[in-house]
């Protein structure tokens, strides 16, 4: 019975989507109902996380831990695919893909993410992994009559499969070599000259920089986006990076915590590759979603820059970078959610020519998350790329840094781009704006989060710096 209390998010979760399946089949045009009933049922999984002792805790023979890292991180998955499904409603519906499937599949995904970020044993781990990509096969090619995202599923699919089995292979290595599946275990197990655990060490990470689009392995990330609705896209960009973050820090900081200077390099490499390439990459495309899609690899590998130096201040400032990048994106995608004439959403950056004529308010919004993604001061975007470079700077990794620092130059550019366009071309036919509160609430919401960031950054400082999980 005492274990049952601490995985009442993940039991009850379980059993909303049982239900909302048996509503769905036996109500006619449930797709509100259902809607509604998960989004509520995510708020009530909320509160049960928050409730969790403040202590850190494993169960089921130490292959589960609750602990501050798997709290912060389930509330924030919880958090922003409640924002996601709020803000993509009037798409949903008016795209014609309002079935009753679709949030189920999401909340079917945000299970498998919740298990992912407390597995603390390699199967657990395999079974979270797969229950959400599993989930996220079908969602991007939601869309069934439409051949993008049809195609974006099928890339998916195959490349996320190829994926999986390198990080299953690499899983097995581990296995193999340390006697372990057991996240500590295996951390006791492992040393230095283990040259067959080193192998597996580097198929897991390769696994793992596919799930949050780090360079080389992100070669899905811009067709997938375009492809799939982009009610999905903005699921993609946002809810599953918690997850695969997540198991990024406890997989290089417990079990891998004794060969730091075997993972080290390759986390950097990885780092500065997604830089460059999100970077450079993204100046020459004219679809929003595409350069949102580079610009998330590139905003990965800031992350990764921080988690590279092996220190406890490292995922402090990993954490903190995703979660304002997960309000800048929050931000972004109801903006693009907005560029619609006679129900037909438009998604080339030129469509939002001379946009400060026609809506002054939502081409504000739209500048604040365009200048906090490129790091402009004060705003948001700016203090988190701060603090990554502050670690890194601390951890002497100073051409880490230059590049860093380099690479947002090179970046400021096609957001940039994107304000001139908004404010000094001549302007189109407006947009009807949605004014459904489903989507203003978040777009407002990270708008001013944003901008007033800079007063009193030490709240999110002060609740991240109690996460400590470096042996």
């Amino acid at each position: 019975m005492q274990t049952i209390i601490y995985i009442l998010p993940e039991l009850f979760l379980s059993i909303a989507i049982i239900s909302l399946l048996m509503i769905g089949v036996f109500v006619k045009k449930s797709f509100q109902l259902v809607n509604l009933i998960g989004i509520i049922s995510l708020i009530f999984a909320i509160a049960l996380v928050i409730n969790q002792p403040d202590e850190i805790v494993k169960i089921f023979n130490q292959s589960y831990i609750i602990d501050k890292l798997s709290i912060v991180m389930k509330v924030l998955t919880l958090l922003f695919c409640i924002f996601v499904l709020l803000s993509s409603k009037e798409y949903v519906k008016i795209n014609n893909i309002d079935k009753i499937e679709y949030p189920i599949i999401i909340l079917a995904s945000v299970l498998g993410m919740i298990l992912m970020i407390s597995s603390y044993d390699l199967i657990v781990f395999y079974l979270g992994l797969e229950l959400q990509s599993l989930c996220l096969y079908i969602l991007a090619s939601f869309k069934r009559d439409d051949e993008k995202s049809t195609e974006a599923g099928l890339k998916y699919f195959v490349l996320s499969a190829l994926a999986t089995g390198i990080l299953l292979y690499g899983c097995s290595l581990i296995y193999g070599f340390t006697g372990s599946t057991n996240f500590e275990v295996i951390s006791s197990n492992l040393d230095r000259n283990n040259t067959g655990a080193v192998f597996g060490i580097v198929f897991i990470i390769v696994g793992l920089a596919f799930k949050v689009s780090a360079v080389p392995f992100h070669m899905w990330t811009p067709d997938v986006y375009e492809g799939s609705p982009t009610s999905i896209t903005s699921f993609f960009a946002i809810v599953p990076k918690i997850a695969a973050l997540c198991v990024f820090i406890r997989f290089m900081y417990v079990p891998f915590s004794n060969v730091v200077d075997q993972w080290q390099t390759i986390i950097v490499f990885l780092s500065i590759g997604s830089m460059i390439l999100g970077a450079v990459a993204a100046i020459g495309q004219n679809n929003i979603k595409r350069l949102m899609a580079y610009s998330s690899i590139g905003h990965m590998g800031y992350a990764l820059a921080a988690l590279s130096t092996g220190t406890n201040s490292g995922i402090q400032n990993t954490i903190i970078y995703l979660i304002i990048y997960l309000v800048m994106n929050l931000g972004a995608f109801g903006c693009i959610f907005m560029m619609k004439r006679e129900n037909v959403f438009y998604e080339n950056i030129n469509d939002l020519s001379g946009l400060s004529k026609n809506h002054p308010i939502l081409s504000l919004g739209f500048l604040i998350i365009l200048f906090s993604l490129a790091g402009v001061p004060p705003l948001a975007g700016f203090f988190a790329k701060f603090y990554v470079f502050m670690t890194v700077i601390e951890s002497e990794m100073y051409a880490l840094a230059i590049i860093g620092l380099l690479t947002t130059v090179i970046s400021a550019f096609y957001y940039l781009r994107i304000i001139k366009i908004i404010y000094f071309d001549k302007p189109k036919k407006p947009f009807e704006l949605n004014y459904d509160w489903g989507l203003k609430i978040p777009l407002i919401l990270s708008s001013i989060l944003i901008l007033i960031y800079f007063i009193y950054p030490s709240i999110l400082i002060d609740v991240i710096s109690q996460i400590k999980i470096y042996q």
